[in-house]
């Protein structure tokens, strides 16, 4: 009985313990049992709290200065153009058309899971599209009537652009129309950012299959980082092949639940804040009104200034030939993601 007793005692004073370490925002971890009662979790869930702190074992909790309150998706579509610079075939071998809504699908799921896990931030999608048939146009709308935060759809005026690109590029060859296409989709995404964004933005083209963790990923990263660093970041979703071909210094950060390092080079799927896209805003839009070498050469030098970081092992899939160097990402099954998004 006295043993019955002093078992009662030392759970009543157990819970009372828990809810005072909850209350001034401690968290007590029971290695015996590998859980944490304060959250009641086990040790191996996401232990983060958005907007107030992150936690990694055994490291401890990093204090949240940088609180992401918005996050706008532009998604540039056009299912009439399988390549932008090259005549050849897509990994899996489909028409355009169902990478692009394949890698729709992927955002969508990815943006719902993360709609349940951030309450409080405002999510939006603005699709951005040059071109596209009316059927698929109304496929991409359909799938948008599936989720869980405000979207819409926006047809590319090419004439509102095609003036402010220099027809000459920087190997002194004509720009391709397909090429004015991409620039002035990218420049209208632009404006959209500046003008309706009101945190960070992600900007995503139309072959890139996402995990489904990948928007959580990035918003637990991009809070954890940046209020390490003080500073505001610009994310890359892929972890390319090419960024192997170079020995170059880098810095390692830890996320929620990838690594992320510091890269110099991305193509133009990436998010970043309203902040980064303000302060550098000369550089984002000569992207769009010259054809550099690297076409990405104005986001390569802003990276000279800025965190850019990209994710160990990748959070998304860029679905281009099976021998590009910007295409399938290293530890990664690249046929589950594909076949996670067939039925959109």
């Amino acid at each position: 009985m006295k043993e019955i007793n002093s078992i009662v005692k030392t759970s009543f004073f157990k819970k009372i313990f828990i809810k005072i370490c909850r209350i001034l925002g401690y968290e007590i971890i029971d290695q015996s049992s590998f859980y944490v009662p304060t959250q009641k979790k086990s040790l191996n869930e996401n232990l983060n709290i958005q907007g107030k702190k992150s936690i990694t074992l055994p490291l401890g909790e990093t204090k949240v200065s940088r609180k992401v309150k918005a996050l706008t998706i532009i998604y540039r579509s056009c299912t009439n153009i399988n390549m932008l610079t090259q005549n050849k075939k897509r990994l899996f071998d489909k028409e355009k058309s169902e990478y692009t809504f394949r890698s729709l699908n992927s955002i969508i799921v990815s943006l719902n899971q993360a709609k349940k896990s951030f309450p409080q931030i405002e999510f939006d999608v603005v699709i951005v599209d040059y071109n596209s048939k009316k059927s698929d146009l109304d496929q991409m709308q359909k799938q948008l009537n599936k989720s869980y935060f405000k979207n819409s759809i926006i047809s590319l005026n090419l004439n509102e652009f095609k003036d402010k690109i220099k027809k000459v590029n920087a190997e002194n060859k004509d720009v391709t129309e397909n090429q004015m296409s991409n620039m002035s989709n990218i420049h209208k995404s632009l404006l959209i950012a500046k003008n309706q964004c009101k945190d960070l933005v992600y900007f995503v083209e139309d072959d890139y299959l996402h995990q489904q963790e990948a928007i959580r990923e990035m918003i637990f990263a991009y809070e954890r980082i940046a209020s390490q660093t003080n500073r505001e970041l610009i994310l890359c979703s892929t972890d390319y092949p090419y960024l192997y071909t170079k020995i170059d210094p880098t810095n390692i950060f830890l996320g929620s639940t990838k690594h992320w390092r510091v890269v110099g080079e991305t193509l133009c799927t990436f998010l970043t804040s309203l902040n980064i896209l303000q302060k550098h805003w000369d550089k984002f839009i000569s992207m769009c009104q010259f054809e550099h070498y690297p076409f990405e050469q104005p986001l390569h030098d802003i990276y000279k200034s800025e965190y850019c970081l990209s994710p160990i092992p990748s959070l998304a899939l860029h679905c281009t030939n099976v021998n590009s160097i910007y295409g399938l990402s290293p530890a990664m099954n690249w046929k589950k993601i594909w076949d996670e998004n067939e039925n959109y």
